[in-house]
C-alpha cells in the first residue's frame, strides 16, 4: 500500500469507496487544519467531508452525517514499516 490514503474513502461497508486495508491502517483527517475524529467520508479531489452528526442514526442503524466542503487532508496515522 502506498503512503498516501486513497482520494475518497468510506468506513460503511457497503459503499464502493469502501477500503477495509487502509481503514486498518488507520487513517486520519484534518479539516481546514483542524483534526476530525467524527468523518463518516472524504473526497480530496471533490473537497468535502461526511460528519456524523450527534449520537442519532437511521432507520438502518447508521448515523445521520451532515456534508460539509474545505480542505481536506488525510493522512495515516501509523507509520510505514521498513521493509
Amino acid at each position: 500500500m502506498s503512503d498516501t490514503p486513497p482520494d475518497r474513502l468510506s468506513n460503511n461497508p457497503k459503499s464502493p469507496f469502501y477500503d477495509e486495508a487502509a481503514l486498518a491502517r488507520g487513517v486520519g483527517i484534518r479539516f481546514k487544519g483542524v483534526e476530525k475524529t467524527n468523518v463518516e467520508e472524504y473526497c480530496v479531489s471533490e473537497g468535502w467531508v461526511r460528519l456524523s452528526v450527534g449520537k442519532s442514526v437511521d432507520r438502518h442503524g447508521m448515523p445521520l452525517t451532515m456534508k460539509v466542503t474545505g480542505p481536506v487532508e488525510p493522512y495515516f496515522r501509523d507509520e510505514p514499516e521498513e521493509g
